[in-house]
C-alpha cells in the first residue's frame, strides 16, 4: 500500500487548478450515451471512478473515443442504440456510477448485472432499487436488492412520484434517468435541496423539466441531443487546498475555474462563518454550471471559530465533512456536525474514521450517532494514520499533517486516484515552496 508523508507547513501563497468535477464527468458521459449525436466533454476527470463509468458505458455499446487534447467524445444513437452487456458492469469504487447506471439499466429492455469492489458492495442501494422496482423494473441482489451485485431486468417502466427519505443527488438522478425512459411524468420531491447537476445537464441536452423548489418533474420519452460539455474544476477537490489556506497562518490560495453549484458550496459558507476570508471572482456560466475563481485566506490577526453544521446545510457539504473536521480541530471553540449519519455508508464510515484518526493526531473529537463534536484548539501532532481505502480521508489527513508537529504518514494513499490522482504532486508543490502555478489538472 502506498504511503504519503507530510510535514508541517505554513504561509501558502499561490494559485492552482484542480481536476474536472467528478459528479459532472459521470453525468456527461451517461447523458452523452443516451443522446442522439455527438457529445464532446472537455476537462473530463480521468480518475478511477469516472473510468469505471466509461468502461460500463462501453460495455453497454456506447461509442466513446478520446481526442489528442484529452477531450472525450461520445457518439450516441439514443437509448435504443445501447445493447445488453455480455458481462457484468464493474463499477469499481464508484457509487455514482452504480446508482445512476441502475436508473439507465431499469429503463432499457435488457438484462444487466452491476457489481463493484468490496467497498461498493457494502453501500446501501435499496434507496435506488426500491423506487426503480415501483416503476416496473425487476431488481434482485444481495439482501433482497439492498446491496450489490445487483441484477436488473428493465424496460416497460411507468412513471412514479417519489419522496426519498434521504436527501441524495444520486438517488434523485437515478430516478430521473429512469423517468426519462418511462411512460408518463416522473416526480421526485427531495427532503432537502441537493446538487442539481443532473437537472442542469438534462436541460442542456434538450430535455424539459419542471423544477419548483425541491420538486422536480420530468416527462418520459424526450429526445436528448448531443452537445459540448465543459467540465469545471471540482470544488470537492479544491476544498483540501482551500482548507489548508484557512488553517495555515499567513496563507492565501486561489483555485481557478471551480464549479460553484449552489448545492455544493456549503463548505465555503462554513469557512466564511468560521472567520476565514472567502472571495469568489471571475464568476461566469460554463455550459450551464456556475464557475468562479475561489480564494481563501487565513483570518488576519485571529483564529477560526467553531460553528454548528446541521440540517439542510449538510447535503451541500456532504463530501467535505472529513476536511471540515480538520479545520474545526484547528479552530477555537466547539464545532458540532449533526444530521450526517449517511456518511457512515460512503467509501468508509467517514464519521468513525475521521474521529479515530484525528484523535490519533491529538484532536479532541467525539463520534456521535449522526455526526461529530470537535473541541478546537489542541495542537495536532504527526502520527501514523490510514485512509481506510477512502480518497477523501487520505487527503483530509494529509492537510491535517500540514498543521501538525512532526511527520504524518498516511497509509493507503493510493486511494486518492479515485478522484484526484495528482493530489500528492500538487501538495508537494505548495508544501515545497513552488506555490505559483502549482497545477493538478
Amino acid at each position: 500500500m502506498a504511503e504519503l508523508r507530510v510535514r508541517p507547513s505554513e504561509g501558502w501563497q499561490g494559485t492552482l487548478r484542480v481536476p474536472g468535477d467528478k459528479s459532472i464527468s459521470h453525468r456527461a458521459l451517461i447523458l452523452g450515451a443516451l443522446a442522439h449525436g455527438t457529445t464532446r466533454v472537455r476537462n473530463w476527470l480521468p480518475a478511477g471512478d469516472c473510468w469505471s463509468t466509461r468502461r460500463c458505458l462501453l460495455a453497454l455499446g456506447a461509442a466513446i473515443a478520446e481526442e489528442p487534447d484529452g477531450a472525450v467524445v461520445v457518439t450516441g444513437g439514443g437509448p435504443q442504440a445501447l445493447r445488453e452487456p455480455e458481462g457484468i458492469l464493474d463499477c469499481g469504487n464508484a457509487g455514482t456510477a452504480m446508482r445512476l447506471l441502475l436508473g439507465v439499466a431499469a429503463g432499457l429492455p435488457h438484462f444487466t448485472v452491476l457489481d463493484g469492489d468490496a467497498s461498493l458492495r457494502r453501500r446501501p442501494m435499496r434507496r435506488v432499487t426500491e423506487p426503480l422496482a415501483r416503476m416496473g423494473a425487476r431488481v434482485d441482489g444481495r439482501q433482497g436488492g439492498a446491496t450489490a451485485p445487483l441484477a436488473v431486468r428493465g424496460g416497460g417502466l411507468r412513471a412514479i412520484r417519489w419522496q426519498p427519505e434521504v436527501a441524495s443527488a444520486q438517488v434523485k438522478s437515478s430516478i430521473l434517468l429512469a423517468g426519462l425512459l418511462a411512460d408518463g411524468e416522473t416526480v421526485v420531491e427531495e427532503p432537502a435541496a441537493t446538487r442539481d447537476h443532473t437537472e442542469r445537464m438534462l436541460r442542456g441536452f434538450g430535455a424539459r423539466l419542471d423544477v419548483a423548489g425541491t420538486r422536480i418533474a420530468l416527462t418520459g420519452g424526450q429526445r436528448l441531443t448531443g452537445r459540448q460539455v465543459d467540465v469545471p474544476g471540482d470544488l470537492s477537490a479544491a476544498a483540501f487546498f482551500l482548507a489548508a489556506a484557512a488553517i495555515l497562518p499567513g496563507s492565501r490560495v486561489t483555485v481557478q475555474a471551480v464549479g460553484i453549484n449552489p448545492g455544493r458550496t456549503g463548505f465555503l459558507d462554513v469557512l466564511a462563518e468560521m472567520g476565514a476570508e472567502v472571495a469568489l471572482t471571475e464568476q461566469r456560466d460554463v455550459t450551464g454550471e456556475p464557475v468562479a475563481d475561489v480564494t481563501v485566506a487565513a483570518p488576519a490577526g485571529g483564529r477560526l471559530r467553531g460553528v454548528r453544521v446541521a440540517g439542510e446545510l449538510v447535503p451541500r457539504l456532504v463530501d467535505e465533512v472529513p476536511i471540515l473536521a480538520v479545520v474545526a480541530a484547528c479552530a477555537q471553540g466547539d464545532t458540532v456536525i449533526a444530521d450526517a449519519a449517511d456518511l457512515r455508508t460512503k467509501e468508509s464510515d467517514r464519521l468513525h474514521e475521521t474521529a479515530v484518526h484525528l484523535a490519533r493526531m491529538g484532536a479532541a473529537i467525539e463520534e456521535r450517532r449522526d455526526g461529530l463534536q470537535i473541541r478546537g484548539g489542541a495542537r495536532l501532532v504527526g502520527a501514523e494514520v490510514d485512509s481506510a481505502g477512502d480518497h477523501r480521508m487520505a487527503m483530509a489527513l494529509a492537510i491535517a499533517g500540514l498543521a501538525a508537529r512532526g511527520e504524518t504518514v498516511i497509509g493507503g494513499a493510493e486511494s486518492v486516484g479515485i478522484s484526484f490522482p495528482e493530489f500528492p504532486r500538487a501538495l508537494a508543490a505548495f508544501a515545497g515552496g513552488d506555490r505559483s502555478g502549482a497545477h493538478a489538472s
